[in-house]
């Protein structure tokens, strides 16, 4: 391993408030590429029209005006725009997000129905774009009739389609979908792609290219930040819910994974170099970020 920093005095050289977390070499290479710099806002499950009250609508339109004013490239909206299908709610989404200057790249969610998704927000829902070195794969892998996550065979060739031409271009690549592949259980909410509906297929497609893939991004839990790695080098993260977020009591029960103890409604600034990828939790409203790390496993040599 090219870095001789361990794990303790890395955390140490941080500072205090900082999550445990393993540094990356100096330099990480797909192909002859390191990994670029740069920082984008996250943020999921904005549920607008839940309770049939605006208080979803009045919490979107603060988390746009902190978005508009937060460090960052772009946003990810990680599913859920709206709560049980309302398709009202659209507009109201969008008026609010017309007035942040920040392009917003979203995927639905199991409360966003395809064809309304198609018809308010994005005709194309699986996309992609490429940023700075980075491939955002986007696709939908929810249905609103379950909690769960499923991934066709078409789009397993689509998204093998996506790391093969960002493999051409020598690009990283980060996948983002509602649902997480990861199974879990008791006590988390044991919502996960199950591994006959594309779990397992997804899974040997990323194995293929252990050093491109930085990472898996989800919504849909409600429970912070909340991941996995130990699936070699790919971070596995769900991340807070705009609106509200629940305490599962992981670290008590010792759930395994990694996991936050903020749990109030906000965004995350995720910011990419050569030491692997920071996560900084900003709670709507307070203006001191609760910085926290992200614990990277480093990439074999």
């Amino acid at each position: 391993m090219p870095s001789n920093l361990t794990r303790r005095t890395f955390v140490q050289s941080l500072g205090a408030g900082l999550v445990a977390s393993s540094a990356w070499p100096a330099a990480i290479f797909a192909g002859d590429r390191a990994v670029p710099r740069f920082s984008f806002l996250v943020i999921t499950d904005t549920h607008l029209g839940r309770g049939d009250n605006p208080a979803a609508a009045r919490q979107w339109e603060r988390t746009v005006r902190e978005l508009d004013a937060a460090p960052g490239d772009f946003v990810l909206h990680l599913g859920d725009v709206v709560d049980d299908g309302r398709e009202a709610q659209y507009g109201v989404y969008r008026e609010q997000r017309a007035r942040q200057r920040k392009t917003v790249h979203e995927i639905p969610g199991n409360h966003d129905p395809q064809d309304l998704f198609e018809r308010h927000i994005r005709r194309q829902v699986d996309t992609s774009f490429d940023h700075q070195g980075v491939r955002f794969v986007l696709f939908n892998n929810s249905r609103r009739d379950s909690h769960n996550g499923f991934i066709t065979p078409a789009q397993v060739t689509w998204i093998e389609t996506q790391i093969g031409e960002a493999a051409r271009r020598n690009l990283f690549v980060i996948l983002c979908c509602h649902v997480p592949l990861h199974d879990n259980r008791h006590p988390d909410r044991g919502w996960h792609v199950g591994r006959t509906d594309g779990q397992e297929a997804v899974y040997t497609l990323l194995r293929r290219h252990p050093q491109r893939i930085l990472a898996l991004m989800h919504g849909h839990f409600h429970n912070g930040i909340r991941g996995w790695n130990d699936h070699g080098s790919l971070q596995e993260i769900c991340f807070p819910s705009a609106l509200y977020n629940q305490d599962r009591r992981l670290a008590e029960q010792r759930a395994p994974g990694f996991y936050l103890s903020e749990l109030r409604p906000g965004y995350v600034k995720v910011s990419l170099d050569a030491r692997g990828m920071a996560l900084r939790y900003q709670p709507l409203g307070d203006i001191r970020p609760a910085e926290r790390l992200c614990p990277l496993p480093q990439f074999e040599a």
